[in-house]
């Protein structure tokens, strides 16, 4: 009888043990109410591991994103996990500590839950000290360089770039403005109009459309005289009045435009030899209108002259 009874506490005490010695989960908040931005520790600690391998969340991934880790330290032994985090929350309000699922082998095991509270201590009217008195610094030119010389050097190259910008722009339309351009431009459109052989099919009424149409713009651009606008009464007038033209080219545009009014209104009906010549003769005057410019120029130079020695002198 007595050595059934020592046989059954036996038992039983082997089996309570077996219970008492699993691994054991234990967690700690310090605090649990925290002024704005004070440190708070967090702790996780598993006791009788038995060499088992402890699975959670990663360093500074173990609480919610209202949590500020300051620091985040895992310590392990044989029988021994032990994980202290530091904190801090810098908004008011109450925040919540899940709880945490720790894997153990093939154990879970969790952590209760944590409410936390963040009080904002600072009372309106309370007066701020800084930690550190200011202290004044006497700063040199160099000091000064060493400061702002990436921002001065910045402002340099956004300027130069800027003037280069300004010149190319500049440097392109005058180029594309420039007598010669407008020169070479418009002997290519001669030619052009050359190569549809509209004197040799006797296309009177195309060809002068199209050479008085080429003439036109190149007067325009060439000599700033609106041909484009004006009839050819009208620009006869101003091209004698602005003496922009040499006498003889002025008088090629006017003999061979007063003659493409009269075939365009079919008064009258050149031949293939006043066609080449007339062709010609435009050519010609693209050719030499140059001069013209050079001369428009001189002319305005020397009137800029005498006004300046009118005004000195009066």
């Amino acid at each position: 009888m007595y050595y059934k009874f020592l046989k059954r506490f036996f038992s039983f005490f082997i089996l309570i043990s077996s219970f008492s010695f699993g691994q054991t989960l234990s967690s700690s908040l310090d605090k649990t109410t925290l002024a704005l931005g004070e440190v708070a520790v967090f702790k996780i600690q598993i006791l009788d591991l038995e060499g088992k391998d402890v699975q959670i969340a990663a360093r500074n991934e173990l609480l919610p994103f209202h949590f500020e880790m300051v620091n985040d330290s895992i310590a392990i032994q044989k029988d021994i996990y032990l994980r202290s985090v530091k904190f801090a929350v810098f908004q008011e309000g109450k925040f919540t500590i899940p709880e945490i699922e720790v894997k153990v082998g093939d154990k879970i095991l969790k952590t209760i839950p944590y409410e936390v509270e963040v009080i904002n201590t600072a009372k309106k009217g309370d007066q701020i000290n800084d930690i550190m008195k200011n202290k004044e610094v006497n700063l040199n030119v160099k000091d000064y360089w060493e400061l702002y010389k990436f921002y001065l050097l910045l402002a340099l190259i956004i300027i130069a770039i800027i003037i280069l910008i300004i010149g190319i722009v500049k440097y392109g339309r005058r180029q594309k403005s420039s007598p010669a351009v407008t020169t070479n431009q418009t002997l290519k459109d001669l030619e052009k109009l050359r190569k549809k052989n509209y004197i040799e099919n006797e296309n009177f009424r195309a060809f002068y459309v199209e050479l008085i149409e080429i003439s036109r713009a190149f007067i325009t651009k060439q000599y700033q005289i609106p041909a484009d606008v004006l009839l050819t009464d009208d620009l006869i007038i101003y091209m004698k009045q602005t003496n922009a033209i040499s006498q003889e080219n002025e008088k090629i545009v006017e003999d061979i435009f007063l003659r493409g009014d009269l075939v365009k209104f079919a008064k009258t009906i050149p031949d293939q030899e006043i066609m080449s010549r007339d062709f010609a003769e435009i050519r010609d005057f693209v050719k030499r209108s140059a001069k013209d410019v050079e001369a428009e120029n001189l002319r305005n130079m020397h009137s800029g002259e005498k006004n300046n020695f009118r005004v000195k002198n009066p």
